[in-house]
């Protein structure tokens, strides 16, 4: 009692407040009797607080390991804010003058100092753990724990060597404090850090306020989407996170020619503008940061309404960090994802060439991500389950799968087969190989290991994979199912799926969600999925047919139908306005502008119409320095793949680039790097397309069979349309 009396005193004291929150009393406790810790506490839950109050109150100075610079900063500058004495907190890191350590070194010395922030990179330099030796240490305060491990969502070697440090250094209690982390995870951290025996004390992941949704990802339209739903959120903040700087500074740009308050935040600004951005972000002199996950740790701003992932994150424990910036305050949240299949495929490219054991572990979590994207149960279960907490409601009412429920269907029969299957394998195969057995298919592990000879083989080849999928999730979450953590992915069956092999029962699923990427008609544009007017663009269509027979041309060579769709939406009746549609650019206002223009003035005046040109999602010439050096460079005759290594492309981002020239207009000539083509091929393909109804690259890879290459067929469309179209 008197304990508690007294911590809660310092805690008026110190912080200013009344009571404590959630396990906060229970872990500085603990901590301050000297015993290891381990805190999972979602952001927004006070972890900060648990390390802070005990540093103030135990002898020696504490030491709190963190990833970031500008966390540490706003944490020393907040530990200070609520002290006389400025010396009670500081930090070493790679931005302090020589001059600068030997200060904060004599604050620690003369006892001034409670808390000291350090990089794990600092930490580790031998002139920093000579000094620290000399010192009392009151506790490691280990924060951001999921770095330590590969499995976390933001992995650094160099949390590794925390423990051999602090061996160094010299003992004193740890405790490793993270917002998200997964039974392998924690497992993981505290395996390394050598704290297998602490007291762990787990808040619930659970945000109530926080509503969920995954929306399919169509890039003709997501643009459109993200400024109608901004534009619907007047006065709130907001933060738009996307995988690449340069779809980082895109976006932003977009968005502010649309009349939204916005900037772009990412690792590559120099530090003063991020300090700035944020600054403003906070300040709320911007409603808007379109950011990489660089943004967002540390930053205490309770009121961001809405989180929008307009590219999937590359895990779930990410995901759950981002989004968690949302509604800290108790108060509304939106967590809105775009996902589609094509993502996921970018996503796993980039892994190859990392180590396998690195391969693998990002296979996995890619995979956890698509699970949650494309299942149609509760997001909040899923969510909650995947960090080893159990739901027990089957209806949250605050995610899209809730509020918009599919039908279920029954599946014992299904679950049984995939019971007898893990059973029939040992339990030594994970998920994809499971599926694959049921649905008889015959890859290179299945013939290997002689699977195929299973009474189970091909039992469940008239399912969809995706039904099997969502069998194995449901039946995880259900508990007949569990994934190992230390063969993380292989499926085993628990003693509750024993007995349902025994005696089966009733077991309903829901059918995952369907994902499947609507196929562009030409790359991404951002535009309309329809047009408002359909009138309008109906007589559209029949003048891109007139002409498309007057300049002898397929009538897509013209415009393609998302441009005639944003046409009929937002009635351009100059040749400013045209040249803005999606898809158009100058060069097409030109050669083809004036009829449509003259069209649609004539039907917005005969019919009175009001244009919405507030409803107009108007584009920027993305990258236009870049676009300049390659026309310059294609008209030197420079090859392709020197051109793709100086703006630092890969080969399908540099015929995006070119595809992107040639359809708002440019004329180029690229019948030099057809040279290495065969030309008979060429030939093919042009005439391909000058037949063709559709520019579509699927559809031209099977018309024209095994032995023709997307590239080519890619260049050589880029032929037809600057050749025909400009």
């Amino acid at each position: 009692m008197a304990e508690h009396k007294a911590l809660l005193d310092a805690l008026k004291e110190h912080f200013g407040f009344d009571s404590f929150k959630g396990n906060q009393e229970a872990i500085i406790q603990n901590l301050m009797d000297g015993k290891d810790t381990f805190v999972l506490m979602p952001t927004g839950g006070g972890k900060s607080l648990c390390y802070q109050l005990p540093s103030l109150l135990m002898e020696g100075v504490a030491i709190v390991i963190s990833p970031l610079i500008a966390l540490m900063k706003n944490q020393v500058e907040a530990m200070r804010s609520f002290s006389e004495e400025d010396g009670i907190a500081h930090f070493i890191n790679s931005s302090l003058s020589r001059a600068a350590i030997e200060e904060v070194k004599n604050d620690i010395l003369s006892g001034k100092t409670k808390l000291l922030y350090m990089a794990p990179e600092s930490l580790t330099k031998l002139e920093n753990v000579q000094f620290l030796r000399e010192v009392k240490i009151s506790f490691y305060a280990v924060d951001e724990a999921h770095c330590i491990s590969e499995w976390g969502h933001d992995f650094r070697p160099e949390y590794r060597r925390i423990r051999d440090i602090i061996k160094e250094i010299g003992p004193a209690p740890v405790i490793a404090l993270t917002a998200t982390a997964t039974p392998k995870v924690q497992h993981d951290i505290q395996k390394s850090l050598e704290i297998t025996d602490a007291t762990i004390f787990k808040s619930s992941f659970n945000r109530p306020n926080l509503y969920y949704e995954v929306r399919p990802k169509n890039p003709k339209t997501i643009d459109r989407e993200i400024i109608k739903f901004i534009k619907s959120q007047e006065g709130k903040s907001g933060i738009i996170y996307c995988l690449s700087r340069k779809k980082v500074e895109e976006l932003a740009e977009i968005l502010r020619i649309n009349g939204i308050n916005a900037l772009h935040y990412h690792a590559g600004l120099e530090s003063d503008k991020r300090s700035e951005t944020q600054d403003m972000f906070l300040m709320e002199k911007i409603e808007v940061i379109v950011a990489t996950i660089a943004f967002g740790m540390g930053i205490d701003k309770p009121d961001v309404r809405y989180v929008i992932h307009y590219d999937i994150p590359k895990s779930l424990e990410g995901y759950y960090q981002e989004t968690g910036r949302a509604g800290r305050d108790g108060g509304e949240g939106r967590c809105i994802a775009f996902y589609s299949n094509k993502d996921l495929q970018k996503l796993e490219n980039f892994t190859k060439n990392k180590l396998i054991a690195e391969q693998e572990i990002s296979r996995h979590l890619l995979a956890e991500t698509a699970a949650y994207a494309e299942s149609a149960i509760c997001r909040r279960k899923l969510l909650l389950h995947y960090f080893g907490e159990e739901y027990d409601q089957d209806n949250c009412g605050n995610c899209d799968n809730c509020l918009h429920p599919k039908k279920q269907m029954e599946a014992q029969e299904l679950l049984c087969t995939v019971l007898d299957t893990i059973t029939a394998v040992k339990e030594k195969c994970k998920a994809e190989h499971i599926i694959n057995i049921i649905t008889g298919k015959e890859t290179t592990e299945v013939l290997d290991y002689k699977h195929d000879e299973l009474d189970v083989f091909g039992t469940g080849s008239t399912e969809d994979p995706s039904v099997w999928n969502a069998v194995i999730r449901q039946a995880t979450i259900a508990g007949y199912i569990e994934k190992g953590i230390e063969d993380y992915g292989v499926l085993h069956v628990t003693e509750a799926g024993q007995k349902f092999l025994a005696e089966p029962t009733s077991f309903s699923i829901i059918k995952d969600n369907d994902f499947e990427d609507e196929e562009e008609e030409m790359p991404a544009h951002s535009g309309g999925s329809c047009a408002a007017d359909d009138t309008l663009f109906s007589m559209l269509k029949d003048l891109r047919k007139k002409l498309s027979k007057q300049y002898n041309v397929p009538p897509y060579v013209i415009f393609q139908d998302p441009s005639l769709e944003s046409m009929a939406t937002t009635y351009p009746i100059t040749f400013d306005e045209l040249k803005n549609i999606p898809g158009v650019g100058e060069g097409k206002a030109k050669r083809y502008g004036e009829e449509f223009i003259k069209l649609i003035k004539t039907h917005v005046e005969e019919n009175e119409i009001e244009r919405p040109e507030d409803l107009r999602v108007r584009t920027v010439a993305k990258k236009s320095a870049q676009k300049v050096f390659i026309i310059q460079a294609i008209d030197r005759h420079v090859s392709l793949e020197d051109i793709a290594i100086s703006k630092g492309l890969d080969g399908p981002e540099l015929l995006d680039e070119l595809e992107s020239i040639v359809y708002s207009g440019t004329k180029i000539n690229i019948d030099y790097a057809l040279e290495d083509y065969d030309p008979d091929h060429v030939e093919d393909i042009y005439e391909y397309f000058r037949e063709s109804k559709t520019p579509d690259i699927d559809e031209a890879m099977t018309e024209l069979g095994g032995d023709y290459t997307e590239d080519e067929i890619r260049l050589v469309r880029i032929k037809f349309m600057s050749e025909q179209g400009n």
